[in-house]
């Protein structure tokens, strides 16, 4: 009976001793077990409704907000500042209401992110005034004189080009934001001699509104 015990034990560190000095069948079990976790876990995303259908009173960005919120991304404001309220009270008493996934289903891609040098921007919308967000983008040490968020003067004199928004919008459409025609014809005429710094300054001041 002992015999065949540790005959057992023998057999069964064997076959944990092939797995564990065998970088490819190693590399291959990761691998394996980290696809169907992973498959497990993010399938199931895109049949929630909480998760692919727009919270009430959500509205797909407009042609100047579109320009505001891919300057935005150039800029990698991302880099410093997350867009996303966790379920937190520390969280939800200094930034606001919790975010939910609603609420981002027209951005592609999302700015959630999880880098926090600056504070998380997701409920900035409406918090201070065009006036404000001007001074603080052009100089933020104008108004917050321990920031080390970096200068942005030279968005107040870069001319938005009209003829890039409509072409956004069609792509975006593709991927199911709900432009209509009307509105992607008149996305040139509404951003015409508008400035990068007055995108960004509409963008900012659209987050997180859509949930009260």
């Amino acid at each position: 009976m002992a015999a065949q015990h540790t005959g057992q034990i023998g057999r069964e560190a064997g076959g944990h001793e092939k797995i564990e000095t065998s970088n490819f069948l190693m590399i291959v079990l990761i691998l394996l077990a980290v696809a169907v976790g992973g498959i497990v876990e993010i399938v199931p995303l895109f049949f929630q409704r909480s998760t692919t259908q727009p919270v009430e009173g959500l509205k797909p960005y407009t042609a100047l907000q579109l320009v505001g919120r891919d300057v935005y991304v150039r800029e990698g404001c991302y880099n410093c500042h997350s867009q996303m309220v966790r379920p937190f009270r520390a969280e939800a008493l200094r930034y606001g209401s919790l975010s939910v996934a609603g609420e981002f289903v027209y951005d592609h891609p999302f700015q959630w992110g999880s880098k926090r040098t600056g504070p998380d921007l997701h409920r900035v919308g409406g918090r201070y005034s065009d006036e404000w967000h001007r001074v603080h983008l052009i100089n933020p040490r104008d108004l917050v004189p321990e920031s080390n968020m970096p200068a942005y003067p030279w968005l107040a004199s870069a001319n938005v080009d009209p003829a890039s928004v409509a072409p956004r919008m069609k792509a975006l459409r593709r991927l199911g934001v709900p432009y209509s025609d009307d509105e992607v014809a008149k996305a040139a005429e509404e951003v015409k001699s508008r400035t990068e710094l007055d995108a960004l300054v509409a963008y900012l001041q659209v987050l997180g509104t859509a949930r009260k």
